[in-house]
């Protein structure tokens, strides 16, 4: 049952991932201007973002089961729409239904896991969800990519529709076998009363799982609009970016799938985290300063590591720091700030207009300084043990 949960969440990213090169072309294709073609990438975060607080609340009163399968149906019809729109207008709309949509899956799915992991294998069962996403992040591109400069933006939309109603079909067979199942899955999932939102953002833990979730997709924003400059500007094309993000998804599943994952339920979540992020600090220190490209392998081979200690960790530190009756509410937030990351880090470089240098030297010290953060809390949290 959780391995085909770990097959929702790889299609689920493998939506998203597979629409990054290719949807501002195709919004070009019909005739969009440059400002609209920028609302089209941008909007379907702002609606994903929405998507996931909703499943959140939704889950928690209606357990995630429900919420899954609805997330899958409604995220297929969604992505079926993408053929008939063929106006920039149209497009827009379309967008904005498929971000809401798609965003009610993944903190479903994702308490759905958290709900039934022993607590002695939360982290290794956080890392292998990581393994899942990160070949979603590798595969998405490369396929969209191949499979788009012959069919066209809607080809990919459809398939991923038809693989999203196939899943749908066949979770209600797997999770909802029997009625014993389905009521066992509400139960756990629904909400046993009232819980209010300002009590998950006063609680430590869920504050460093937050903060963990949107510095990690705010270094993923500036990677994403830096890394291809610093690239051409010592000579090389958008193959050798596309390369260099490879390489550090490839050193992450590594290590999300080999006997390291076991670190993860032996080592406090805290601890992983701020290593975690201190690594993709000193990568992004290290990209300011890299003029050749074996250097830049270097760095985004490191950054990989710490992408792969902090994935885990933030989401084991959520489950720690929440009880099942709201994790889904909890898991809408921290997906909201997934989405959020991603948009406020290249929004901020292209604010600030920083070269590559300026952009990376700056990242490199938010993420050290978001390290010691989460260090002077584990510090603390080993004072008040020690007083007692």
């Amino acid at each position: 049952m959780r391995v085909f949960i770990y097959f929702i969440i790889f299609f689920s990213f493998f939506d998203l991932f597979s629409q990054l090169p290719v949807m501002s072309p195709h919004a070009v294709l019909l005739g969009a201007t440059p400002f609209v073609t920028g609302l089209v990438v941008g909007i379907y975060s702002f609606a994903n973002t929405i998507g996931n607080v909703f499943s959140g609340f939704a889950t928690d009163r209606l357990g995630p089961f429900p919420i899954l399968i609805a997330g899958l149906l409604l995220s297929s019809v969604a992505l079926f729409l993408y053929t008939p729109a063929d106006t920039p207008n149209a497009l827009l709309a379309v967008r904005v239904v498929h971000g809401f949509m798609e965003g009610l899956i993944v903190p479903a799915a994702f308490t759905f896991i958290a709900n039934r992991s022993e607590e002695s294998k939360r982290g290794r069962n956080s890392a292998l969800s990581g393994a899942f996403v990160g070949l979603a992040a590798i595969a998405g591109p490369a396929l969209s990519g191949i499979i788009a400069s012959r069919t066209g933006a809607p080809f990919i939309m459809l398939m991923n529709g038809i693989f999203l109603l196939a899943l749908a079909v066949l979770a209600v067979f797997i999770l909802g076998g029997s009625k014993k199942q389905i009521e066992g899955m509400a139960k756990t999932g629904r909400s046993s009363g009232h819980f209010p939102v300002r009590d998950l953002f006063r609680h430590p833990g869920v504050i460093r799982a937050f903060a963990g979730a949107f510095f990690l997709m705010f270094s993923q924003g500036v990677l994403a609009l830096v890394l291809p400059l610093r690239v051409e500007a010592i000579g090389f094309d958008t193959k050798t970016s596309g390369f260099l993000l490879s390489v550090f998804g490839v050193v992450a599943i590594l290590i999300f799938i080999l006997p390291t994952n076991r670190l993860f339920d032996r080592i406090r979540p805290e601890a992983t985290l701020a290593f975690g992020i201190a690594l993709m600090g000193s990568s992004m220190l290290f990209l300011s300063i890299a003029g050749q490209l074996p250097l830049l392998y270097a760095a985004m081979s490191l950054y990989g590591i710490g992408f792969a200690f902090l994935f885990p960790s933030v989401n084991s530190l959520l489950i720690d720091s929440t009880d099942a009756h709201y994790r889904g509410k909890a898991y809408g937030y921290f997906y909201a700030f997934f989405s959020i990351g991603v948009v406020a880090g290249s929004g901020l470089i292209g604010l600030l207009d920083l070269d590559a240098h300026g952009a990376f030297l700056l990242t490199g010290v938010v993420l050290l300084s978001v390290a010691a953060y989460v260090l002077s809390g584990l510090r603390r949290a080993k004072a008040d043990k020690s007083s007692l």
